[in-house]
């Protein structure tokens, strides 16, 4: 929460209370959570939510770096990572137990746009998810 709270300040953002309780609730889960599950989450200790204020709160994350979208899960999970100092990175999906892990790829991604490019397309986002099985499930096995 400190990091968030920083980052707020330095772009002059507002961390208001629903926010920070949508941040709260993604910090204490350990894996990815879907909107609703957000929304769940939250209505164990306040008034539900309506969906679209958990979703503009999670753009409003997204946007400032503390959240990141699991696409292929349709699922969020929260980030104290500087993103500004490493600007692209690949997720690790365990498909056993969930469990998402992050690690840099600038180099994969850069790579991407490049042929994006050469292939005349004008690239916006990349995101790499990449499944398998994580070291604590494969040890488990």
């Amino acid at each position: 929460m400190t990091h968030a709270e920083a980052v707020c300040e330095q772009r002059a953002q507002k961390f208001t209370p629903i926010r920070r309780h949508v941040l709260q609730a993604l910090l204490s889960s350990h894996r990815p959570l879907g909107a609703y599950e957000v929304i769940d989450e939250l209505a164990k200790s306040m008034p539900r939510p309506a969906p679209i204020t958990v979703y503009r709160a999670l753009d409003f994350l997204m946007a400032n770096g503390l959240v990141h979208r699991i696409e292929s899960r349709n699922a969020y999970l929260a980030c104290a990572h500087d993103h500004d100092a490493v600007p692209a990175v690949a997720f690790l999906i365990c498909e056993r137990c969930g469990l998402v892990g992050e690690i840099p790829a600038a180099s994969v991604a850069q790579g991407l746009n490049q042929a994006a490019r050469a292939s005349g397309f004008a690239p916006k986002l990349s995101v790499v998810e990449i499944t398998g099985t994580c070291t604590h499930c494969q040890k488990a096995s």
